[in-house]
């Protein structure tokens, strides 16, 4: 594996909220729980699992824009978890962060160029005329044109304003992108241009990717390695391809199982998680996929499985795997 450039260690968050049903008394939402992964330099790992698993939530944590509840985010060997605003700002100038829905994420009164050159806005960046040239060298990397600077966010399309996200996370020339997934509210073409865009830009700027996707086949695309999540854990985690040709955990089968296959004489039927997740703030004792899980034994609602080593490089949480 590459050098580590972010490591989590039993990265937890979780949200107190009141609950109408039980006369307002607080619960606690576990939306991460302790979440250990690790992004080398120069590569991506991919990030999956469904609506609602904590995904987004541990990306926001790791950027620090959740405060952790417990556990430990280790960037280029430097814990952040205890710096304040003015130690933490050169950190995020090496990590950056690409949304999942490209409109809501630029500020709808700024221009292009504005948007690109807010980050820069810092002392020691430069006049705003030398930075012009960067800026539509940034634009034109990643597909538009300089003299789309002046325009505004609503004048562009799906792809096209996902591409000015892209170009304001790069202005700074971080180490680490994580793109939260980047393309799910896009058209599927669409889709495949901003995923080739991304691979082209990481080869030429040397970036490391923590990828998030619901979509189990985009994240094998784009990933060297994949961690499999569920209701806030991490259940599986192993190289991409063995990932994708002989999973462990029965929460990822289901998972490649629900991945459309265009000709259905070709599609293998397999094991299928039968209902929805339950809340974080309802998690099941023992194994919290049991309720779900064709294999189910007693031994499932008894004892909660710990990811353990299954085989070289890999590692899942599951009493059979």
């Amino acid at each position: 594996m590459p050098d580590a450039l972010l490591r989590t260690v039993e990265l937890t968050k979780s949200f107190t909220a009141r609950r109408a049903s039980l006369a307002g008394k607080k619960v606690k939402n576990l939306a991460v729980d302790r979440v250990s992964l690790t992004v080398g330099e120069g590569e991506t790992l991919g990030l999956v699992g469904e609506s609602g698993c904590g995904k987004s939530t541990l990306a926001l944590t790791i950027m620090r824009l959740h405060e952790p509840t417990a556990g430990r985010i280790i960037f280029a060997g430097r814990d952040i978890n205890g710096l304040g605003e003015a130690a933490l700002k050169p950190v995020r100038r090496q990590m950056q962060m690409v949304f999942q829905d490209p409109l809501a994420s630029l500020d709808p009164r700024l221009t292009v160029e504005q948007i690109i050159c807010e980050p820069l806005d810092s002392p020691g960046a430069g006049a705003r005329p030398v930075r012009r040239a960067p800026v539509a060298r940034l634009l034109e990397r990643v597909g538009l044109a300089a003299s789309d600077m002046g325009r505004y966010p609503n004048e562009f399309s799906g792809g096209q304003q996902q591409r000015i996200g892209i170009a304001r996370a790069l202005a700074l020339r971080p180490r680490l992108l994580i793109c939260d997934e980047p393309v799910s509210a896009l058209d599927v073409s669409v889709q495949a241009q901003i995923l080739n865009l991304l691979r082209d830009l990481q080869d030429e700027f040397g970036l490391a990717y923590l990828f998030i996707s619901h979509n189990i086949a985009v994240t094998a695309h784009m990933s060297r390695r994949i961690g499999v999540m569920y209701l806030g854990r991490v259940v599986e985690e192993g190289p991409a391809r063995e990932i994708i040709t002989a999973p462990r955990h029965p929460y990822t089968r289901a998972l490649l199982a629900a991945v459309p296959e265009p000709d259905p004489s070709r599609r293998e039927v397999g094991p299928v998680a039968e209902g929805d997740a339950a809340g974080v703030a309802g998690r099941p004792t023992g194994c919290a996929f049991r309720a779900r899980c064709p294999a189910a034994a007693e031994r499932c609602a008894a004892e909660e499985p710990r990811l353990r080593p299954v085989a070289e490089g890999r590692v899942a949480a599951c009493h059979f795997a």
